[in-house]
């Protein structure tokens, strides 16, 4: 495992972790301020009540980006580490800018890619 770099203290989020979805409250205590913006990317919806983001494919992937509190980003990074499941691989977390030139930390997929279902829009709250 990784130490987290909190050198960017934003991350960008896409499905799950967005307000009012299920692991928004793992986030919500580390959050000083969000909102919305976009990456390159395509968008996927894994049939298992989560999204699964490809940021090396063409399209666009719509979310909101969170401005992390610098004095626990890397507690708030570390845990994201772990729910996400960075650690044992299913998502890894990446830098990456985005569409307003924000450098921002986000969690691409990293699972099998059959069965994956493509979101056109790039929205996983329009589903």
């Amino acid at each position: 495992m990784f130490e987290p770099s909190c050198v960017t203290k934003e991350v960008f989020c896409y499905g799950t972790l967005l307000p009012g979805e299920e692991r928004w409250p793992f986030l919500a205590p580390y959050v000083l301020g969000h909102e919305p913006d976009q990456v390159s990317g395509r968008l996927y919806d894994t049939g298992l009540g989560y999204p699964a983001a490809l940021f090396d494919r063409v399209g666009v992937v719509h979310g909101v980006r969170f401005r992390l509190d610098p004095q626990r980003c890397s507690q708030a990074l570390s845990l994201l580490d772990e729910i996400e499941g960075a650690v044992d691989g299913l998502y890894h977390r990446i830098s990456l800018v985005t569409a307003m030139g924000v450098h921002a930390h986000a969690y691409q997929y990293g699972g099998r890619l059959e069965g994956l279902v493509d979101l056109p829009d790039g929205n996983w709250l329009g589903r």
